[in-house]
């Protein structure tokens, strides 16, 4: 398990009640220890790749029907996104950032793969998750992904045990009366498993396409991701794909070779077809 630096956004009157610049609304929980604020005490993401999300947990979704996350769970991968619906600031940069890279991840939302957005407030109710649903898919201008972009909301125990089984921590700060927390999304497979985290808000297509494909165990993508997927490596630390210089190299060499190899095989034949 690896456990993180955090980037928290918090709203100008939570920094100022930390005594904090108010003008850049952030704080970085991976500085010195001496200088992190006490806000973030306890808000981290603990890495639990390969964990099992709980599949008999009970949640709410937008439409007002008792659901289980299991019935979510089947052939697909799908992107978990934690936030809770009448926050202010973060959670809103966190699902558009998330859409904006859907809107390039070349792969169908519902077919493909799943998007599950859960509330971490159990006060938050479905009539907020209809709400949130209809800006989302608006931003995302795609009317057929509702099948497939899922919100929910839940009781305290089901939502800490899910929280909890990813690694998510998150703390209410009583003055300020909101939550302080962590920005990412996970990746899960479609056994309900952790497969990777993208951290921040934002988060690149390429990135969260790579994520999806492995996910899915090689069920969805093309030969293409396959390539990218033999030159690029996930950095559990970074939460990013990286590019693999020798493997880079030993496809290039190999295509000049072939490349060679066929312009040889060129010259050779054109003198015997023109004497014939």
């Amino acid at each position: 398990m690896v456990t993180l630096g955090v980037i928290a956004i918090l709203s100008p009157c939570a920094l100022r009640a930390q005594g904090m610049d108010g003008q850049s609304g952030m704080a970085s929980a991976g500085a010195a220890a001496g200088a992190k604020p006490a806000i973030l005490d306890g808000v981290t993401i603990e890495q639990k790749l390969g964990a099992q999300v709980p599949l008999d947990l009970h949640f709410v979704d937008e439409t007002g029907r008792d659901v289980t996350l299991g019935q979510y769970f089947a052939n697909r991968p799908i992107i978990l996104n934690l936030v809770y619906y009448r926050c202010g600031m973060l959670c809103p940069e966190v699902l558009q950032g998330l859409t904006r890279s859907l809107e390039n991840v070349t792969l169908g939302l519902g077919s493909d793969y799943d998007v599950l957005t859960v509330s971490f407030d159990p006060r938050d109710t479905p009539a907020a998750s209809v709400e949130k649903k209809q800006m989302v898919l608006a931003d995302l201008g795609r009317p057929e992904a509702a099948s497939g972009w899922h919100f929910l909301t839940g009781t305290e125990p089901a939502i800490r045990a899910l929280t909890q089984a990813v690694g998510f921590s998150y703390r209410w700060d009583e003055a300020t009366q909101q939550f302080v927390h962590a920005a990412g999304i996970m990746v899960l497979t479609p056994e309900g498993r952790v497969s990777k985290y993208f951290y921040g808000i934002e988060f690149k297509p390429l990135d969260v396409r790579l994520g999806l494909v492995q996910a899915s165990g090689d069920h969805i993508g093309t030969l293409v991701d396959t390539v990218l997927l033999f030159c690029c490596r996930y950095d559990a630390t970074t939460g990013k794909y990286n590019w693999l210089v020798g493997r880079l190299l030993s496809i290039g060499g190999a295509l000049t070779i072939l490349g060679m190899g066929t312009l040889l095989y060129k010259l050779t034949r054109a003198p015997r077809e023109g004497a014939a």
